[in-house]
């Protein structure tokens, strides 16, 4: 198990410069709303993952200052600097680890985190997006080539996008960016549904444990697909071009497709109570943590973004005694109730 020790950012959202260090175990802190408790999670995710999971590179520029940096240091003592310079040729955030100096986190540098922010206890009822996001955050953990073909996919679509804007659309041009979406919407969709099944798999057993419920809940992929799916996309996206022609946009493929989750075979967001919704996202990031160290062979770090005070006792008991043997660091308006023998920063 590797753990963050020491963590130091410079000019980081609301930081011009700050320095502490982590307990192996938990570590807790606290400050009111907007004093920069989520930043620092952000630098932890950057310094593990390479991306932030709420923003640009220039998103976290403190404002008027040139430049941003993120260090760490791991109980194992190796180091790696992030830093940021917008106006650098290459503007892009580098990396230093072990002394080597990268423009994108080499993947045996990346370390699992489940992070549980929020907004995650609004995934049922928010956006499709917000849910396609949540299942691809969770692949691209195991999988590294599935952000790849993401990115691959994004930009393809962005072209498509441009071309149908277009007065005159040449048909064969819209083609190579039919097959492209094709071939990358089909690997998207594939991944997503076998990651989708392996959660479905074992969601209503995590529920059952923390609810003491035997309610049945599940979650399932939008759109089914049986046989060629690379053909099924191309095949869709042939039939939907004149409707595309007019909206100027692409209108099916994964970047449309959502993820749907039921309690007691019916519509969890119209049956499931407020408490029951809460117990349904919790199994959800049990089962993440599982997964990932099952999979990595890593026990994740454990990112708890102010969600203590949105769970009741019970729930957050659950959360307690699931994560106890990871490295945790918890943000909180407030002392976290229960919590003993933590490190303890105030901002």
């Amino acid at each position: 198990m590797v753990a963050i020790k020491k963590l130091s950012i410079q000019n980081i959202r609301s930081h011009q410069s700050f320095t502490t260090d982590l307990s192996n175990k938990v570590t807790v802190i606290t400050g009111q709303n907007g004093s920069g408790k989520t930043s620092l999670m952000e630098a932890i995710y950057i310094a593990l993952q390479g991306s932030s999971f709420r923003g640009s590179d220039n998103d976290l520029l403190r404002a008027d200052s040139p430049w941003w940096r993120i260090d760490i240091v791991l109980d194992n003592d190796t180091k790696r600097t992030i830093s940021f310079n917008p106006e650098k040729q290459t503007s892009k955030k580098q990396f230093i680890v072990d002394g080597i100096t990268t423009y994108r986190l080499p993947q045996k540098h990346k370390y699992p985190i489940v992070l549980f922010e929020p907004d995650d206890l609004r995934l049922l009822n928010g956006s499709p997006t917000r849910r396609r996001q949540f299942i691809d955050r969770f692949i691209s953990q195991l999988n590294p080539l599935y952000l790849s073909i993401i990115r691959k996919y994004e930009r393809a679509l962005k072209q498509r996008n441009n071309l149908l804007k277009k007065q005159y659309i040449d048909t064969d041009e819209l083609f190579v960016w039919d097959v492209a979406l094709s071939e990358y919407g089909a690997y998207i969709i594939e991944q997503r549904i076998a990651f989708i099944e392996e959660i479905n798999n074992k969601l209503n057993n995590a529920y059952d444990s923390i609810a003491g419920t035997k309610d049945t809940v599940s979650v399932h992929y939008s759109h089914t697909f049986i046989g060629d799916i690379k053909q099924k996309v191309l095949n869709e996206l042939h039939a939907n071009s004149a409707r595309d022609k007019i909206l100027g946009s692409t209108s099916i493929g994964p970047h449309r497709h959502d993820i749907i989750f039921k309690f007691n075979n019916s519509p969890a967001v119209a049956s499931a109570s407020r408490g029951e919704v809460r117990t349904i996202i919790l199994a959800l990031k049990f089962l993440e943590v599982d997964i990932i160290e099952k999979m990595t062979g890593n026990p994740p770090l454990i990112l708890l973004d102010d969600v203590f005070s949105e769970l009741d006792a019970t729930r957050q008991k659950a959360l307690s005694d699931t994560i106890r043997a990871h490295q945790i660091i918890i943000t909180s308006t407030d002392v976290v109730p229960g919590k003993k023998n933590y490190k303890h920063i105030i901002l």
